[in-house]
């Protein structure tokens, strides 16, 4: 399951300063894929990878740590109306996240979407958009 976690160093709690992840897997055992970050000198934002059974203690023990955390189920939205299946996204996806079925229309697999974007820069039509 993947996981978007945030943090600010503005507030009280300075989770920036800390080996969150680090910390996370040490205590609960849960390995984490790291799959995309995006850290600045005062904030930050994580895509995760965790084990669905282990995404609830994972997400609950970084909230702890006063970190956000939010459940993506479906990174990537398509528009129907305005998808013509024209196959950009396919061309510039890095994670192979669409592909064609049988029938030449475009098929989506959200487990691997890093969040890069390509796709929805790529998309003449504007039909697709990433989950903020």
């Amino acid at each position: 399951m993947k996981l978007l976690v945030t943090f600010s160093r503005r507030g009280g709690r300075d989770p920036g300063r800390e080996p969150i992840i680090a910390r996370v897997v040490k205590e609960t055992g849960v390995l984490i894929n790291v799959e995309k970050a995006y850290i600045e000198s005062m904030a930050g934002e994580v895509l995760i990878d965790v084990p669905d059974a282990d995404a609830e203690l994972v997400r609950q023990r970084m909230e702890e740590m006063g970190v956000a955390v939010r459940v993506l189920e479906d990174a990537i939205s398509r528009d129907e109306t305005e998808c013509i299946d024209c196959g950009a996204c396919i061309s510039v996806c890095p994670q192979d996240v669409f592909s064609f079925d049988d029938e030449w229309r475009i098929q989506l697999q959200q487990g691997r979407c890093v969040l890069c974007g390509k796709c929805v820069r790529a998309c003449p039509h504007q039909a697709l958009s990433l989950q903020q």
